[in-house]
């Protein structure tokens, strides 16, 4: 859980930072890359983040930025990376302007729980991270290059004048 405003301000921008990275490598081609027909593509994935963001926070009571749950997913990556930056970046905003500290104890009603809006900003981090991991195994499927966001990843171990791994 968050116990500050700044914990989460910093998560979050390093965290947002994580996810452009990912959503700029991503060309229109590849939004409808599958792991298989019953799972969401790359970009359904993508959206997915996008439209979750607004859907969490309104259950909070904080009004941020971006597309309904139900939104039409767009047809190009650069849409959905605009819708991102404009989600992600009011989320920020909203937390660091209208609450303080003591509001991350407050509890709201979160998906038949209840959860501290610490646990609900946490639950944000870890969606946003768990969905990007998915998002990068349906990237490599599609032969795109992955950027390394917490070390390098294969194809940048030479920028490094490194060896990759052995697999």
């Amino acid at each position: 859980m968050l116990r500050t405003i700044l914990d989460f301000e910093y998560l979050w921008s390093q965290e947002l930072e994580s996810t452009q990275k990912i959503l700029k490598h991503i060309p229109d081609r590849s939004l409808s890359q599958m792991v298989g027909p019953e799972y969401r593509t790359l970009g359904r994935l993508a959206w997915h983040l996008v439209t979750t963001i607004p859907e969490m926070a309104s259950k909070t009571g904080l009004h941020c930025a971006g597309p309904a749950e139900e939104a039409p997913m767009p047809l190009t990556a650069r849409e959905i990376f605009r819708a991102y930056n404009e989600a992600a970046i009011s989320l920020l905003e909203q937390v660091t302007t209208k609450w303080t500290d003591a509001s991350l104890l407050q509890e709201d009603e979160m998906y038949g729980e209840r959860w501290s809006r610490g646990k609900t900003l946490m639950a944000l981090v870890l969606h946003q991270t768990h969905h990007r991991a998915q998002m990068t195994v349906l990237m490599r499927q599609a032969g795109l290059d992955v950027p390394g966001l917490y070390g390098p990843a294969r194809q940048e171990w030479a920028a490094f004048g490194m060896t990759p791994p052995v697999v």
